[in-house]
Protein backbone atom coordinates (compact mmCIF):
# COMPACT_ATOMS: atom_id res chain seq x y z
CA UNK A 1 0.00 0.00 0.00
CA UNK A 2 2.64 2.29 1.10
CA UNK A 3 4.56 1.69 -2.56
CA UNK A 4 1.21 2.88 -4.39
CA UNK A 5 1.07 6.27 -2.93
CA UNK A 6 3.42 8.16 -5.09
CA UNK A 7 1.15 7.10 -7.51
CA UNK A 8 -2.24 8.21 -5.80
CA UNK A 9 -0.58 11.61 -4.60
CA UNK A 10 1.16 13.21 -7.55
CA UNK A 11 4.57 14.92 -6.21
CA UNK A 12 3.29 17.68 -4.23
CA UNK A 13 5.39 21.10 -4.72
CA UNK A 14 6.51 21.88 -1.35
CA UNK A 15 7.93 25.32 -1.36
CA UNK A 16 4.83 27.92 -2.26
CA UNK A 17 3.12 26.45 0.21
CA UNK A 18 6.40 26.57 2.33
CA UNK A 19 6.47 30.67 1.87
CA UNK A 20 2.38 30.93 2.37
CA UNK A 21 2.88 29.06 5.56
CA UNK A 22 5.54 31.28 6.45
CA UNK A 23 3.70 34.33 5.23
CA UNK A 24 1.05 33.23 7.33
CA UNK A 25 2.84 32.82 10.51
CA UNK A 26 4.87 36.11 10.32
CA UNK A 27 1.60 38.26 9.14
CA UNK A 28 0.43 36.52 12.54
CA UNK A 29 3.22 37.54 14.78
CA UNK A 30 3.15 41.42 13.53
CA UNK A 31 -0.41 41.71 14.28
CA UNK A 32 0.38 40.45 17.71
CA UNK A 33 3.50 42.74 18.02
CA UNK A 34 0.80 45.74 17.28
CA UNK A 35 -1.44 44.06 19.95
CA UNK A 36 0.84 44.04 22.80
CA UNK A 37 0.48 47.06 25.26
CA UNK A 38 3.83 49.32 26.49
CA UNK A 39 4.22 47.40 29.62
CA UNK A 40 4.80 43.90 27.47
CA UNK A 41 7.08 46.02 24.79
CA UNK A 42 9.03 47.35 27.78
CA UNK A 43 9.54 43.77 29.08
CA UNK A 44 10.91 42.60 25.28
CA UNK A 45 12.86 45.21 24.99
CA UNK A 46 11.36 47.31 22.18
CA UNK A 47 9.95 50.33 22.21
CA UNK A 48 6.68 51.67 20.78
CA UNK A 49 8.08 53.05 17.63
CA UNK A 50 10.08 49.95 16.92
CA UNK A 51 7.49 47.58 17.53
CA UNK A 52 5.09 49.98 14.94
CA UNK A 53 8.06 49.79 12.54
CA UNK A 54 7.93 46.06 12.49
CA UNK A 55 4.44 45.63 12.87
CA UNK A 56 3.86 47.96 9.52
CA UNK A 57 6.29 45.65 7.38
CA UNK A 58 4.21 44.01 4.49
CA UNK A 59 4.25 39.97 5.19
CA UNK A 60 6.41 39.32 2.47
CA UNK A 61 9.07 41.21 3.95
CA UNK A 62 10.57 38.24 5.80
CA UNK A 63 13.89 38.57 7.79
CA UNK A 64 17.05 36.99 5.55
CA UNK A 65 17.28 34.33 7.89
CA UNK A 66 13.77 33.07 7.53
CA UNK A 67 13.99 33.21 4.02
CA UNK A 68 13.01 29.51 1.86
Amino acid sequence: MIRSLPLIFPRIRLRPLARLAQWTALSRQRRALRALDDAALDDIGLSRLAAQSEANRPFWDAPSNWRI
